[in-house]
């Protein structure tokens, strides 16, 4: 096998694909459209397989994209759809594990993440929020997609049922509650501007740093 043949293998055993990402890339797109700065960096937290990378980088293409995420299989992953993309705004993915203060990125025009918040330890959602203080500037996005709890929003019961599935595989995982999110978040400067029911009974999250909320 040649060397180009190898690496090209390489590359596809490594490239992983999400069905749920396929589905939602472009609800998504359309509401950071309207919440994107129009040029800048994104750090996305979380990339997972890297389809999202790739279909918001040539979506965005006036933005420099930055994957990340803390499985070196997901990693692999994402390298493996940005090598095939060859999109010029797509950066090459970092190692971020968000409950650690040591990020290899040290400033960002907006940040986004999706479906973390849920599967992982309240700490982790703490350690986003700190990342967005120390990265954003006055202004800046920090955007969340995924299944909330909200006072304001009847749960679905597909949702509860969901809730319960995850606290049964890890007791510090379930669905979060957008309230008590916020109000960790306006600890660190953030305001809940905008929020956007999706399909399948997620949300779209916007904080802001140091703006007033629009109201909703």
């Amino acid at each position: 096998m040649t060397g180009k043949r190898f690496y090209e293998g390489a590359l596809a055993a490594a490239k992983r694909s999400a069905p749920a990402a396929l589905r939602n890339r472009e609800p998504i797109a359309e509401m950071l459209s309207q919440w994107l700065p129009k040029s800048g960096l994104v750090l996305e937290i979380a990339s997972g397989t890297g389809e999202h990378a790739v279909y918001f980088a040539e979506r965005f293409a006036n933005l420099e994209w930055q994957p990340s995420d803390m499985d070196p299989s997901a990693i692999e992953s994402i390298r493996a759809w940005r090598a095939e993309a060859k999109l010029p705004n797509l950066r090459e993915p970092v190692a971020i594990d968000v409950a650690n203060p040591h990020w290899p990125v040290d400033r960002a025009d907006a940040i986004i993440n999706s479906n973390m918040i849920h599967i992982s330890p309240w700490i982790a959602a703490l350690g986003l929020l700190d990342g967005a203080e120390r990265l954003l500037g006055p202004g800046s996005p920090l955007i969340l997609y995924g299944p909330w709890i909200s006072a304001e929003i009847e749960t679905a019961p597909s949702n509860l049922a969901f809730d319960s599935d995850l606290r049964s595989r890890d007791p510090r995982w379930g669905l979060r509650n957008v309230e008590n999110f916020a109000a960790e978040a306006e600890k660190r400067g953030f305001v809940l501007a905008d929020r956007h029911s999706m399909p399948a009974n997620n949300l779209m999250l916007l904080f802001q740093k140091g703006t007033e909320a629009r109201g909703f």
